[in-house]
């Protein structure tokens, strides 16, 4: 089996404490991860020509594809993909060379291009595309192709958010634990 963690150049991933990386992934480049993530089977993150940061706490799921953007004209210095704290990344989501901010849903099989920033405490539903350029506000759940603003998120859908992504430490401990 290929090595999980890869170097890209000079650039080798920079992984904080009790991580769970899927031995199913790959992680290639200039990619930090903070303390508590956890990336699952099929995962492929690859910081070659720009970098990619999760903050603490974030699980990226099955079959998720993270990228980032090179300079050149259209992009300038080019775009590195920045995921807060407490984020859940569903199956499948595809992220490029984007901004997320902190207790933020990514629905399963969304797609996040180019320069779109997501404020904090935000839902993306499953399947939405939001097309580059494009300010994700915080406390708005939003859907569609491209993603539009649906509804104010509910009492209970901000206290899911973190629920969703304390969910995912405990899970990624018991695989920790399992695996030692």
């Amino acid at each position: 089996m290929l090595p999980v963690l890869r170097a890209y150049q000079d650039y080798y991933p920079a992984i904080g404490d009790a991580v769970y990386i899927d031995p199913f992934s790959s992680i290639i480049g200039a990619v930090e991860l903070a303390d508590d993530v956890s990336i699952w089977p099929m995962c492929v993150l690859r910081g070659d020509v720009n970098y990619i940061r999760i903050g603490k706490r974030t699980n990226i799921q099955d079959g998720c594809v993270l990228h980032v953007a090179r300079k050149g004209e259209a992009t300038g210095e080019g775009y590195s993909l920045d995921i807060g704290e407490d984020v859940t990344v569903g199956h499948k989501a595809v992220l490029h060379a984007c901004q997320i901010g902190d207790r933020v849903l990514i629905g399963m099989g969304a797609i996040v291009l180019d320069n779109v920033s997501i404020d904090n405490d935000v839902i993306l539903a499953a399947g939405s595309l939001v097309p580059p350029n494009k300010i994700l506000k915080s406390g708005f759940l939003y859907v569609g192709s491209p993603a539009k603003q649906a509804r104010p998120l509910t009492e209970d859908e901000f206290a899911f958010l973190k629920r969703s992504a304390t969910h995912y430490v405990n899970l990624k401990n018991e695989y920790l634990a399992e695996n030692n």
